[in-house]
């Protein structure tokens, strides 16, 4: 075999893997901080019904988030050349972000 299909064969991911599975995590990290702000401001001083709904948004996208992080970092973590995401998987995980930094946002112009 010969070409582009052998250079892939013969591929070594090399850190690659670790490294990919280390920035899922880091934006995981990332994303319960800023939930655990938006619960604290929804929480400090008087509770009015839009903070907690927007709490609550903020929650679902953090564990909307953890879900599809975690079946990220699950391949990345086992031996072997990991599969490439899906453009559904990414797309979910962009869509959370984006969502959790929106609710974020309308926490804070709320108060």
């Amino acid at each position: 075999m010969t070409g582009p299909a052998a250079v892939r064969a013969g591929r070594d991911p090399g850190l690659q893997p670790e490294r990919t599975r280390l920035a899922w995590r880091r934006t995981t990290l990332a994303c319960t901080v800023a939930s655990v702000l938006a619960v604290r401001t929804a929480l400090h001083g008087g509770v009015s019904a839009p903070e907690v709904v927007l709490c609550a948004l903020c929650c679902a996208c953090w564990l909307g988030f953890l879900l599809v992080a975690h079946r990220r970092i699950r391949p990345l973590s086992a031996t072997g050349t990991p599969a490439a995401p899906t453009p559904r998987h990414l797309t979910a995980a962009v869509l959370c972000t984006v969502a959790l930094a929106v609710c974020g946002a309308a926490l804070v112009l709320q108060r």
